[in-house]
């Protein structure tokens, strides 16, 4: 299917604040559905290059149990709020879902903010190097302003309010905390067990070769994984421009990209946005329903 001309024509229409939601919904399911999938993709495997936020995910063992579960929830989560923006039912609902699983665990406001970045910095990227097109100044500014609006919904403290000022935090934040680690290492090579799975037997092997190609060298070094040599680096994004190319005419997938229609590998009969916490988070309430007596919360419940 083409790609329909009248909604890059409404987006440019729009303001890139007060219509933020209306715009992200347009870019998420329509104009940049397939790269903003890629890029979302990219943005959260590259949050394992911090220590402080991997060494949280490898204690939880999610990634190495459940991988694919917690795959698919966060994409779930995020891909509802994008197309429903914080105002519509099903996107509130996905955020109040995240935000009560978050509450169970300590994460600095440094953590947060760092990942939030990583969703503002990898779409943006991605369209720059690899996609149908390169976003507009205004497109940037308003997935950015979504961003912002998302993090303060999370009640995040100080987040930086320009693009150029959330980059520097984040380099400071980088220099920092992207150092090799052990669980950098083990959730980073989980995730690669999860993409390989996808895939049959005989292409599982160039699935990390491939990955490595798309990830800055700081966090290479910081997971461990070996630096691709130049011409791998060329040939992968050689691919990704042929790609790009003819997702300039033709939408890939079903179009619009919603995520409802989606094929969900954890969840093939359906699923509830309420039920979407991590294994070890229903497990642990489990165990002290039963030492307390006492009935799990509701929230703990679902």
């Amino acid at each position: 299917m083409f790609h329909n001309p009248a909604v890059r024509r409404e987006i440019a229409a729009l303001d890139a604040q007060h219509d933020v939601q209306r715009i992200v919904h347009l870019m998420g399911s329509y104009e940049f559905s397939w790269d903003i999938n890629r890029a979302l993709e990219v943005a959260l495997f590259y949050t394992y290059g911090s220590e402080p936020v991997s060494k949280l995910l490898d204690r939880t063992e999610e990634f190495e149990k459940h991988g694919q579960k917690r795959y698919d929830d966060t994409a779930l989560l995020i891909g509802h709020f994008i197309e429903s923006g914080w105002g519509g039912d099903v996107g509130r609902r996905a955020i109040e879902r995240m935000n009560q699983t978050h509450a169970h665990y300590r994460i600095h406001n440094d953590e947060f903010l760092f990942v939030l970045w990583s969703f503002i910095e990898f779409p943006i990227r991605w369209t720059d190097r690899h996609g149908r097109r390169p976003m507009t100044p205004h497109e940037k500014q308003a997935w950015f302003n979504f961003w912002f609006e998302i993090g303060r919904r999370m009640s995040l403290a100080d987040i930086p309010e320009t693009k150029a000022e959330f980059d520097a935090f984040v380099k400071r934040y980088e220099d920092k905390n992207f150092v090799y680690a052990d669980s950098s290492a083990r959730v980073s090579d989980a995730t690669v067990r999860i993409m390989e799975n996808w895939l049959p037997a005989f292409m599982r092997p160039a699935v990390k070769p491939i990955v490595s190609c798309l990830m800055p060298v700081q966090f290479l070094d910081a997971v461990g994984y070996k630096r691709p040599p130049a011409w791998r680096r060329r040939a992968v994004e050689a691919a990704l421009r042929v790609v790009g190319f003819f997702n300039y005419f033709f939408a890939f997938g079903d179009y619009p990209g919603e995520t409802v229609k989606r094929r969900q590998r954890t969840y093939p009969s359906g699923y509830s946005i309420e039920n979407m916490q991590p294994v070890n988070l229903t497990e642990r309430v489990s165990r002290r329903a039963k030492t307390t007596g006492e009935a799990p919360a509701a929230d703990d419940s679902r």
